[in-house]
């Protein structure tokens, strides 16, 4: 005998799941296959809701004193992996983004710990993949889809947002202790004095790394110096190198094209020949500057003398234009020099000097007086570069 799809009546049990789900004969099929993801059929095993579509890291919902919660895996699956691959190349960071609100790893209770997280999708899944073991609560606050460090920067991971996360949630009813734990990367937009006197929570700021989760709340709470220093080994420098290549292709696609437009002016007005030939090698010095910009002075980054990070581009670019220099001096003439000794180290001074928003080496403060004197500057080297490129066109060099 088929049993419904429609389950008796509970108290959890919405009136809409139960007006959705007209009585059908013993046996008769109830899932019509018209119904789509406003069944109430859609997913019974996963309890989903009548126009509401479970997220694949959603695996149940958990039941609280004030209504079900959500329950996440800790196992990130293929499209994680593929959103994170996604997300690092610079692709529709801006709607990676989960729904705030709270959230269940394993079977938490009213005594276990509540982690607050970004609704950046990438943040949230760093940190619930570092709870595979334990029973927890991640209260989600709305950052506006951006990671914890930037939302504190920019304001929007701060005390309103949390305490106003705290009571829509009613989390006073569904835990028994009144603390938070927050990022620390998150603490410059929170204060702590605020949250609780607004909220009753009080905030106790975790380790930097979600990968030191367990063992902070094994030790009680207590963070090591450890888990509080702030690392930027080379791995994390180049994990954050695609997304600054992706950011400069709108820039670099229009270069190219005027590069090669421009090599076909000379001494016969214009050349075709003279376009692909020397178009192409100016773009091989822009793209050269780029990635000694974007890749090869991150890597470097704690070598390279200096503390504004758009001169140690200018210190890379410029090893890496008297390396070319000495590789192609057969091909170059004085003012061809000239130019690839004035344009790389410029292009790649601006590509390492917007690596800024990624790095823990600057401040806001500190960022905007290094553009007020690096791009003036920039600007005067590429203009100089250019006078020399036209003079060896028109002297019959490269």
């Amino acid at each position: 005998m088929s049993q419904s799809c429609c389950p008796p009546e509970t108290e959890t049990t919405s009136a809409a799941t139960s007006s959705c789900c007209p009585p059908q004969p013993a046996a008769a099929n109830c899932c019509p296959p018209a119904t789509l993801e406003e069944s109430c059929c859609a997913a019974k095993d996963k309890k989903e809701r009548p126009g509401y579509r479970l997220e694949p890291y959603v695996t149940d919902w958990l039941s609280t004193p004030t209504g079900e919660v959500p329950q996440v895996a800790t196992r990130l699956g293929r499209q994680d992996t593929l959103g994170a691959w996604q997300m690092r190349w610079g692709s529709g960071r801006n709607r990676y983004t989960i729904a705030p609100g709270l959230y269940a790893v394993g079977q938490p209770d009213g005594d276990a710990p509540v982690m607050v997280s970004a609704n950046y999708k990438l943040s949230f899944d760093a940190l619930r993949k570092e709870l595979s073991k334990i029973d927890a609560w991640i209260l989600v606050i709305d950052t506006k889809g951006i990671n914890v460090w930037c939302a504190a920067g920019k304001g929007t991971f701060g005390t309103d947002e949390i305490v106003r996360r705290v009571k829509s949630c009613q989390l006073e009813k569904i835990v028994s202790h009144r603390q938070l734990i927050v990022p620390q990367l998150g603490a410059p937009g929170v204060a702590a004095h605020a949250v609780a006197r607004q909220s009753g929570f009080k905030v106790i700021y975790g380790p930097v790394r979600a990968s030191d989760l367990p063992s902070f709340l094994l030790s009680g709470l207590q963070a090591t110096a450890q888990m509080r220093r702030v690392t930027f080994k080379a791995r994390e420098r180049l994990i954050l190198t695609p997304v600054e290549l992706v950011m400069m292709n709108k820039v670099s696609g229009w270069a190219i094209i005027c590069l090669f437009l421009l090599g076909g002016i000379g001494p016969s007005i214009y050349s075709l020949n003279d376009m692909w030939h020397r178009g192409l090698t100016a773009s091989a010095v822009y793209l050269a500057g780029l990635l000694t910009g974007a890749v090869l002075t991150p890597i470097l980054l704690p070598w390279i003398p200096g503390a504004a990070l758009a001169w140690k581009g200018v210190v890379a670019g410029l090893a890496a234009a008297v390396l070319a220099c000495g590789l192609f001096a057969g091909l170059l003439d004085l003012p061809g020099s000239l130019a690839l000794l004035l344009a790389l180290p410029a292009v790649a001074s601006y590509c390492a000097m917007n690596f800024t928003g990624s790095t823990t080496y600057t401040s806001p403060s500190g960022v905007e007086k290094e553009m007020r004197l690096a791009i003036p500057l920039q600007a005067l080297a590429l203009l100089g570069a250019a006078t020399a490129w036209f003079w060896s066109a028109f002297s019959g060099g490269s």
